[in-house]
This record gives C-alpha cells, structure tokens and sequence, in this order.
C-alpha cells in the first residue's frame, strides 16, 4: 500500500495541470497547503463525516469539505504539505487527520482550522489509520509497525509495541478499526490482522491464508467482520477476528475501503473503478466496474447519495 499511495501521490497530482496551486510566497510553501486549487480534482486517500459533512483529505495537505455532497470548498487553515492519508471524526466537530512526516492535525471546528499535533519531518514515518475511542483516547498506525496512543485528544502520543517477536512488530499497519465491546483491530501487511480484546492495552496478531496485505476492514451491522486489500483479496470472520475465511470477489483489483450503509448493504472500493456491492448478509459481491476506472480511495453514504474520493478527484454515482 505504501508504495501505491506513494507513487499514486507523486503522479497523478502532478499530472493534473488544472489543479497545479498559484505561486505562493517561501514562507507558506512547506508549512500550510497550497491554495486556490480546484477542491473537486485533488487526489485524495480517504474521506469521513463529520456530523452532515463530508470532509476529504489527499496529497499535498489537501483538505476538502461539502454539505450536500456536490460542491466542495478548501479548509481555510491546513498547516501542513504533507500528503494526509486518514481522517476520522469523533463528533460534529472534533477531528483527526493523519499522514506523512508522522503527522497528525486536530481539528475543533469541523475541520475548517486544523493543528499541527505531532510531526517529525525527516524521519521518514508514515501514519495510515487514525481511530478515537472517544475524545480523548485514540490510537495512529503506520508504517514498519508505528503505533501511537493518546490519552489526552492528541496532544500527546506515546509509542506502543503490538508483538514481542520483531518480525510481526515490524509489519506495516495499513487501516485501524473498531469492533464491539472494546475490540480493535488493524489490517495488515502479509495477511496479518491485529487484534486487541481489551480496547488497544494487548494485541495478538492473527495469521490468514492470505498473502498479499490487507488494506482495510470494517466490522458489520451483522456482528461478522470483513478485510480486503491486494489482489482483491476479501475475508470474513464470524468469530470475532479469531479465524479468517477467503470470500469471492471476482476481481484482482485491489480494494481499498469497505463501507456499509444504513440499510446494511456492503460497498467494497477498488483500484481501476472498481465496486463489489452486497446487498444482503448472505449474498455475493456483484462486481462493477466505473467507466472512469478511477482509483477509488474512500466513499460517503450522504444524503445526496453515495460520493466518492480518488485520485482523480471527487466523483459521484450520478
């Protein structure tokens, strides 16, 4: 996943001459994100809600936000260029952003302002996945293992270790999400989920047959949980993460963001347009492909209707 995002990132903004930001003065050129671009066309790597609004994050510091769903502004302070990876909200107003320089910005507001709550530029760290328990409590993964937990919003972060063993502890930690009752789990390089039965304190790391690495999961309405990620790999599990069997997706496309909808049905993301959509619990995936073949990063169920991000921008259903 890295090197997709990476390369993704380092090409497909630069391609779009559109979308190139206005010359800018030195002082703001690395440390806030560029301005007065086309907020439709940045290339972006997730998407969330936050109350009715859709907030999207991308390459570049880039953060976007709507509330209907079809015309989109810029965030008014992003005091970063790094490319943001994750975005979650804890409420209407209060949120999270992760990316690259192991940054975290914080917002209060809705995601209009956000914060420098940690970066180490140079260092080469990598965020994915950021998750919050609740306003206070929340854990960032990453790269080579990086694992971070607060307990004070963000202000803070201390470095936990998932395994004793160095070769599981080293996995990159691709996606960050919640089960019931406590439970945490995170997709993972080489087939490996973590898993934690007391809200993040032990992890035990979970080997599937599968090979490539999972890029995301999501724990289902139905108490079942999903993961999918290279080659179009997809896996359930009906006993709380513990054991992991393959389910057909009828694509080697890679899938990137599993999201359920209110009525319960399933949506599975893909690179190349791609859309596996379930409708029942024991139903097959359908596969789609969009016309566009869009590399398709993270979707909102909005009132308007299904809204996308990719790297091609933002895209629609309509």
């Amino acid at each position: 996943m890295l090197g997709l995002w990476l390369a993704i990132a380092s090409s497909a903004f630069s391609a779009q001459g559109q979308n190139t930001p206005v010359k800018e003065d030195a002082q703001h050129r690395w440390t806030h994100a560029p301005s007065k671009v086309d907020p439709m066309r940045g290339v972006f790597f997730a998407a969330t809600q936050a109350g009715q609004r859709i907030v999207a994050v991308g390459d570049h510091g880039l953060v976007v936000l709507s509330e209907d769903g079809k015309t989109f502004k810029q965030a008014q302070k992003v005091p970063t260029r790094s490319p943001l990876t994750s975005v979650h909200f804890h409420d209407a107003k209060q949120g999270w952003i992760t990316g690259h320089d192991g940054t975290i910005l914080g917002t209060r507001d809705g995601g209009e302002h956000w914060d420098i709550l940690r970066q180490e530029r140079g260092k080469d760290e990598v965020l994915l996945s950021i998750w919050f328990a609740d306003a206070q409590h929340g854990f960032a993964v990453g790269q080579f293992g990086l694992a971070l937990e607060t307990q004070d919003g963000g202000k803070t972060w201390e470095r936990r270790t998932l395994s004793t063993q160095t070769h599981v502890a080293e996995k990159h930690l691709i996606h960050l999400f919640p089960g019931r009752q406590g439970m945490l789990f995170i997709a993972a390089e080489s087939g490996t989920i973590f898993r934690s039965a007391d809200s993040g304190k032990t992890w035990q790391a979970i080997q599937t047959a599968n090979k490539g690495s999972f890029w995301t999961g999501k724990a289902l309405s139905d108490g079942s949980l999903l993961a999918a990620g290279m080659r179009g790999h997809v896996y359930r599990s009906q006993d709380q993460g513990l054991s992991w069997t393959a389910a057909v997706s009828g694509t080697q496309q890679s899938l990137t963001v599993i999201h359920e909808r209110q009525d319960a049905s399933v949506l599975i993301t893909g690179t190349g347009g791609t859309l596996l959509q379930r409708a029942g619990v024991h139903q097959d995936f359908k596969l789609q492909t969009r016309g566009d073949n869009a590399s398709l990063t993270g979707v909102v169920s909005h009132a308007s209707g299904d809204v996308f991000v990719s790297t091609a921008g933002i895209l629609r259903n309509d």
